[in-house]
């Protein structure tokens, strides 16, 4: 990935954290959140465009927010 920008870090002990990133891929803009042990990547995580991202962030945001039950299907409107 190119052009990396870490954006949060969240620990969630001494050797692990999850770190979220926006950068490029393949020339496409990208959102990714990946675990991290011992400052090394795990195969635990995704990467998503950024558009995908904003969904994400929408769908989460009404969960948390209440709006809506987890068992819900969330479709995004354009």
């Amino acid at each position: 990935m190119k052009e990396e920008n870490i954006l949060a870090r969240i620990a969630r002990n001494a050797s692990e954290e999850l770190i979220i990133k926006e950068g490029v891929y393949w020339n496409l803009k990208v959102l990714d959140i990946r675990w991290f042990t011992n400052g090394r990547p795990t195969k635990k995580g995704v990467r998503m465009n950024i558009d995908e991202g904003r969904i994400l962030y929408n769908a989460l945001r009404r969960i948390y927010d209440g709006e809506q039950k987890r068992s819900e299907t969330i479709v995004e409107e354009e």
